[in-house]
């Protein structure tokens, strides 16, 4: 009898032990649930973003080589410092010519409660230009930039600076913002040096000297619903005090590299820049999740980017800029997703630059016709095939070229959601 009633109860302390087990488990499963819904110092949002690829030939200015490689692969963590402050940290690792190489695209703080719709970001982050800049890049309906970015911003303009944005107390949507970069992925390609000439006649060379705040910025964004749609548009500008060329700088104006530039830096420069973008997204029945239209569009202008006579004095060109043309490029992007699980793209984009060689620009184009299927087993795993067609004119001696990219973009961890 009374080892009998030692089985009992020592059956009914195993179910009583896993109960407490069980609600323990749930509570540790509700307090990190809730954590990740509000993180803080404590337990900061962590995540990691696997992005791999296959690619049969390389692209100008792009990131990707030939073959088997690594993206845009990156880790972030993310927090609120306290009532008043936010901070986050995005490093990304890539592979570049067998080589891995390790970068940090963001280290920032960003005010969170002051007054009056302001507030200030200062770090290492994206600039807010444009429509597609602001995003990372493995958000995109692409493997790979438009043309217009890898030409004019590196893909992704990331810079040291500080920024400060407005957001209007108005029905419609409506920021603007200004920023202040070092701008050293924004400086003039070709020669660091000017040449200077003395009362003798004998010439010497002295190391030019770039402005420590190379970049200003200045955008507004305005946007609203229509029916089952959204929709924004903005305009942005680019001061890039360090984009224009001196007289001794007649080397390429592109990338040494044939146009395979991987160090984020802008392939053509001027001192003026000027985007327009859009955006209008929809929806039947307003359920993003199932299916959804997504077309965008940009267009791009660069000016002032001819030598001058020296580098100081911006009133007298020595290359008459009548006579050449401004650069520019934009693109049209229309992306339906029309099950949850798969979607589809297509984009046209034109390039239009200038190459200095010796006293004279040769014009230069591309065109890009791009088609994408990927498929999303969920918001955070996509497999992409991306189909390419580039035609160039003068264009680093692309003539006519197929590509064809495989990519898997797999997202770990607390991933914020992304932007409009």
């Amino acid at each position: 009898m009374l080892g009998d009633l030692c089985c009992i109860l020592e059956k009914q302390m195993t179910v009583l032990n896993h109960r407490i087990s069980c609600v323990a488990a749930a509570c540790a499963l509700f307090t990190t649930s809730a954590f990740a819904e509000n993180p803080s110092l404590t337990n900061p949002a962590i995540s990691a973003v696997l992005d791999g690829y296959y690619q049969n030939t390389e692209r100008p200015m792009a990131e990707r080589d030939e073959g088997f490689g690594l993206g845009h692969t990156e880790i972030a963590m993310s927090a609120n410092i306290d009532d008043m402050f936010y901070g986050k940290l995005t490093a990304v690792i890539e592979m570049h010519h067998g080589e891995t190489e390790l970068g940090l695209e963001e280290g920032f703080i960003q005010t969170l409660a002051m007054p009056g719709g302001f507030s200030i970001r200062a770090g290492r982050f994206l600039s807010d230009v444009g429509y597609l800049n602001n995003q990372h890049v493995h958000t995109d309906a692409f493997s790979d930039r438009p043309g217009a970015y890898r030409a004019f911003l590196g893909s992704h303009y990331f810079d040291d600076g500080v920024r400060l944005s407005y957001v209007a107390p108005t029905d419609l949507y409506w920021t603007m913002g200004m920023e202040g970069f070092k701008g050293d992925s924004m400086r003039a390609a070709g020669g660091e040096h000017e040449e200077h000439e003395d009362h003798e006649g004998h010439s010497d060379h002295a190391e030019r000297e770039y402005k420590n705040i190379g970049v200003y910025t200045a955008y507004t964004k305005i946007g609203g619903d229509i029916g089952n749609g959204s929709w924004q548009t903005g305009l942005s500008y680019m001061r890039n005090e360090n984009g224009r060329m001196v007289e001794a700088e007649h080397e390429d104006h592109a990338s040494e590299d044939e146009g395979h530039d991987h160090s984020h830096s802008a392939s053509f420069t001027g001192e003026n820049t000027y985007i327009a973008d859009f955006v209008y997204k929809w929806a039947p029945n307003g359920n993003y999740k199932y299916q959804h239209l997504t077309i965008s569009g940009e267009y791009f202008r660069v000016t002032d980017f001819a030598p001058l006579e020296d580098g100081h004095d911006h009133d007298h060109d020595h290359h008459s800029e009548a006579s050449v043309d401004d650069m520019q490029a934009w693109y049209l992007s229309s992306v339906y997703q029309f099950t949850p699980n798969w979607s589809a793209g297509v984009r046209y984009g034109e390039t239009d630059v200038q190459e200095l060689h010796g006293d004279h620009f040769h014009a230069q184009k591309l065109k890009e016709t791009e088609v994408s299927l990927a498929w999303h087993q969920s918001h955070f795993s996509t497999v992409r095939v991306q189909y390419t067609n580039q035609k160039g004119t003068n264009f680093f001696g692309i003539e006519d070229d197929n590509v064809l990219t495989l990519q898997y973009v797999m997202t770990l961890g607390a991933h914020g959601a992304h932007q409009f």
